[in-house]
């Protein structure tokens, strides 16, 4: 089930979701529970404390590590949609669709 869904009631390619402002979305995406993999994610991409980041296992340093290196270098316009496709596509998975 969608983290989306399961926590907040809303699915992400829907009418409803449409009026979802980006600034809503990413309180909503940073505001997810630590309990769904989506939540899971965005909590090892945003740690900064250094003793738990010590402390990661191997996927999660994969995870972490990826993630600060994507941010280091500057994204191209069609890297970014790119990369919001397979946003897309991976959070339609996690809902059941295509």
């Amino acid at each position: 089930m969608s983290s989306f869904l399961s926590q907040y009631g809303l699915r992400i390619r829907t009418k409803e979701f449409e009026t979802v402002s980006w600034d809503e979305f990413k309180a909503l995406l940073s505001g997810l529970a630590p309990d769904t993999a989506l939540g899971r994610i965005v909590a090892i991409r945003s740690e900064t404390d250094k003793d738990i980041i010590k402390h990661f296992n191997q996927d999660q340093k994969k995870i972490y590590d990826e993630w600060r290196s994507r941010s280091a270098s500057s994204m191209s316009e069609e890297d970014y949609d790119k990369q919001m496709a397979a946003l897309e596509r991976m959070i339609a998975a996690m809902a059941g669709g295509g």
